[in-house]
């Protein structure tokens, strides 16, 4: 593993952005470059509330995940998308809240992957694991996974502002494939970026992106992510934006909404 980590950090470079590198720096994280900063900043710039976004969705996973170990029962996790660590990774909110959970991230790029198997540990009692997967390839992606997971099992699959990187009206079969693959009580957790608080900044804020990264990705709207949930049971409160997605108590009522709209659904 140690020869596959160098080739993959030998082939970094430092003078392209990055949109995982991107993220991880509006998430207050380490492991980007001047290039990635430049580029986040003018992103923020066409969209301020970008920043606040990329956090409160980052926050929304941890309750959604928190909710579904503690109060749901589910001891598996699915992470599509992973990005790079942070804090409060999925198998850390999870395995705080029953440590046998068993954890696979899964990304299509190596260089995702190379920092999560050098950052991102199991507990003794769970798994952490992560293959490298496209998610244009759902079979792969459940082929992959059951080398860890049992999928007659409940599984939650996680997909974070990652199908917004599938332009087309291909990403509500390839989430299909993905929930047919995965047995009754199992559940969705999902959000993407839409047009709801300051559309005219999240549309510069796509543009913007979509100009300067190598991974394009496109708003949708309520009704349209609303659809990725079909033939499932929402829970309360329903879609909504993900800072208001079960927020934990505040003193001055409920908080901001932002441009990203999530929700966590169990398949009947």
């Amino acid at each position: 593993m140690a020869d596959s980590t160098d080739r993959a950090l030998a082939e970094i470079d430092e003078t392209v952005p990055h949109s995982a590198r991107i993220w991880n720096y509006w998430l207050g994280g380490k492991d980007h470059y001047d290039v990635d900063r430049q580029v986040g900043d003018g992103i923020a710039r066409a969209n301020p509330g970008i920043v606040t976004t990329a956090r409160a969705q980052r926050a929304f996973l941890c309750r959604a995940v928190r909710h579904l170990a503690t109060e749901a029962g589910v001891r598996q996790f699915l992470d599509i998308g992973t990005g790079l660590p942070t804090v409060d990774n999925t198998h850390e909110v999870a395995q705080r809240a029953a440590p046998s959970s068993r954890i696979v991230y899964v990304d299509h790029d190596p260089l995702v992957l190379t920092h999560a198997r050098a950052l991102l540990t199991s507990t003794p009692e769970g798994v952490t694991q992560y293959i490298q997967a496209d998610l244009r390839d759902p079979a792969a992606i459940l082929r992959g996974a059951a080398g860890t997971l049992d999928l007659s099992e409940p599984v939650a699959l996680i997909l974070l502002g990652v199908v917004a990187h599938i332009t087309d009206e291909s990403a509500y079969e390839i989430v299909g494939t993905l929930l047919d693959g995965l047995p009754s009580g199992s559940h969705l957790v999902f959000s993407d970026s839409a047009e709801v608080v300051n559309p005219q900044a999240v549309r510069d804020m796509v543009r913007q992106w979509n100009r300067t990264s190598d991974n394009p990705r496109v708003n949708r709207t309520r009704e349209q992510i609303a659809g990725f949930f079909d033939g499932l049971e929402l829970l309360e409160p329903g879609l909504v934006s993900v800072s208001r997605w079960r927020p934990e108590a505040l003193p001055f009522g409920e908080p901001d909404e932002v441009d990203n709209l999530g929700g966590v659904a169990r398949k009947p």
